[in-house]
Order: C-alpha cells, then structure tokens, then sequence
C-alpha cells in the first residue's frame, strides 16, 4: 500500500509540473497600453511630486543602507571617460586641455555609452512625463524643465543596492547579444545568491556588456538599427512594479533589443514608474567585488550635478561594502 501511495505522489507531482503554464514572455502592445494605467505611479505620491519612486528611500531606508558598511571599501560603477569614437560611442567626451592647470570637458551623454543618470525629464510620450507634466517645447528649449530635472536630485542618492549578475547566473563570463532576461532569471538569482529585492533599493543587473567589448571590441547597441543589447524583456515591468524598487540601473539602458517594444523598460521606469534610471554602468569590478565576499548588497552613493531643468547627468555611482 505504501508503494502504491508513493506512485501516486509521483504521478500528480509529475501530472502538476506538466501541466503548470509556462511563464508569460510575450507582452502585446495593446497589454503594454493596459500597464501605463494599471501599473503607473502617476498621482501616488501626490499630483505636485516630481521624484517618483526616490519617495521609497526613506530616513529608515537609508539609516538600513548605511548599516550594510562592513569594511568601508568602495568600488565604482562608472565607466571611464571615452574620447574615441566608435560604432557604439557616436558622441565621445571632449576633453580639452586650455593649460598646463585647466582643462573643459563637454559631453552628450544620454545613450549607450557613458554612465550617466536619467531623470525623469528624460523620456516622454506624446509630449507628456511622469506624473502628467506637459511643458511647452519652446520653453523647455529656452530654460529647460521646469519640472522633473535632475536638480531634484541634488541632495544625492543613499540607499541599498543590490546587483543581480546574470551571466554568473547561466555561468558565462557575459550575455551574447539579444538575450532576453526574463522574472524566473531575476528570481533564480535572488535564490542562488540568498538575496531579495525590495522597496526603496537600487537595483542593478549586469548583462556583461563591458566584459564582451573588451573580449571581442564594440558592437552596434541599442535602438539603431540592426543594434543588438541583453537586457530586461519587457516582461519584467510587473514584477518592478510589484518589488517597489527606487532606481534602476545596468551595464546598459535596460532593455534587450531587437524587441518589437523598442526600449520598453527604460521608458516605462522612466516615464510611468518614476524610476530614475543610472545607464551604462562598468559592473565589472562591482561583480568580482561582489563575488569575493559572497555579498550581493551594498551602500549605493552617488551626485548628480545638480543642473536645473535638466534631463541627467553624468555619474559616477559609488558601492560600499
């Protein structure tokens, strides 16, 4: 009889796990059109807020973060300045030198390729941003945003991060390009690596981008044509949503490509989240610093400059351990 109860249990295990659905990848826009409704956070922390999600980073959130100092040694984020052109650096730094003490540096920053962090005056639909703000285009171009900049910002960024490593994750030293990153990727992730993501933390997810162009050199990224990234499919959105997060940030801008939702994520976060976004992270020495001490959660640090009616800033985000 107990064999027999035995094969049974087996049977309905195996009946069940058949049967269980497969995840949910395919997201159509007219689901996608749903979500700027169902999962916005327009209005939720008051019609006038201007920071979005940064509300989640609360005085409790960061006395938390500070607790997660155990050693004090500092990594950072931020790519190095690149002069060179290349097919994925169109807009290399301008780095000048005026004397032997003084140099000017100008920068179109906002892309594929240098470190920086997008506010929420950044991404638009239709001429609307985050929480319904509507600017006139002539004004903006005269004096900037009035609303959203990145000047919000200016008192900095201290929270938890915590960095998801896929390509540790399927044990490849990077993601080829294309790769989507599904939930079930994130999660197995939070499993192996004993962590969870919630409310108010920074969130970065390294997809190797920086580790492949030194192995094999750049590539076409991102929105051009025929540009080809690993990153977040576009049906992630949810499961952001649901976890709370306060910022958002990776090796790239948040999205795999090609992808019939061009970007999704990135202007999703941006413009319906209220996510602010830091691109194009070095995650490298973050991931090995990470790794040598089994630690996948840290003390994120960092400052825009505080740049009134601007759309971001360069960056350089900090992890302390």
């Amino acid at each position: 009889m107990r064999i027999f109860a035995a094969i049974v249990c087996v049977l309905i295990a195996v009946t069940a796990t058949a049967q269980a659905p497969a995840p949910k990848h395919t997201v159509t826009p007219e689901e996608y059109e749903r979500w700027k409704k169902d999962l916005s956070n327009w209005g939720r922390w008051g019609k006038d807020d201007q920071i979005g999600a940064l509300n989640l980073i609360t005085p409790a959130k960061r006395k938390q973060a500070a607790g997660l100092v155990k050693e004090g040694t500092a990594v950072s984020m931020a790519s190095d300045v690149d002069t060179v052109p290349a097919v994925d650096n169109p807009s290399p730094y301008e780095v000048k030198m005026l004397s032997i003490g003084t140099d000017r540096i100008a920068i179109s920053y906002h892309g594929i390729t240098h470190t920086h962090l997008d506010s929420l005056a950044h991404i638009n639909d239709q001429g609307v941003f985050y929480n319904g703000y509507k600017p006139d285009p002539n004004a903006v171009l005269k004096d900037g945003h009035a609303k959203n900049s990145i000047h919000n910002l200016k008192n900095g960024i201290f929270t938890r991060g915590v960095l998801i490593d896929i390509p540790r994750l399927k044990g490849v030293p990077y993601l080829e390009p294309g790769t989507p990153i599904y939930v079930e990727d994130l999660e197995a992730w939070e499993k192996k690596a004993g962590i969870k993501v919630a409310a108010g933390d920074a969130l970065f997810v390294r997809t190797g981008v920086w580790a492949r162009r030194k192995a094999v050199g750049p590539w076409l990224r991102g929105r051009a044509e025929g540009g080809r990234s690993a990153g977040l499919d576009p049906s992630v959105i949810p499961w952001l949503k649901k976890r709370d997060i306060a910022i958002l940030g990776s090796d790239h801008p948040q999205y795999v490509s090609p992808s019939p939702l061009r970007g999704a994520v990135h202007d999703f976060a941006l413009l319906y989240l209220g996510v602010h976004l830091f691109d194009n992270c070095d995650l490298e020495a973050l991931a090995d610093a990470a790794a040598a001490r089994n630690r996948w959660e840290f003390l994120l640090t960092a400052a825009p400059l505080p740049i009134r009616g601007g759309t971001g800033s360069p960056a350089n985000p900090i992890a302390t351990f």
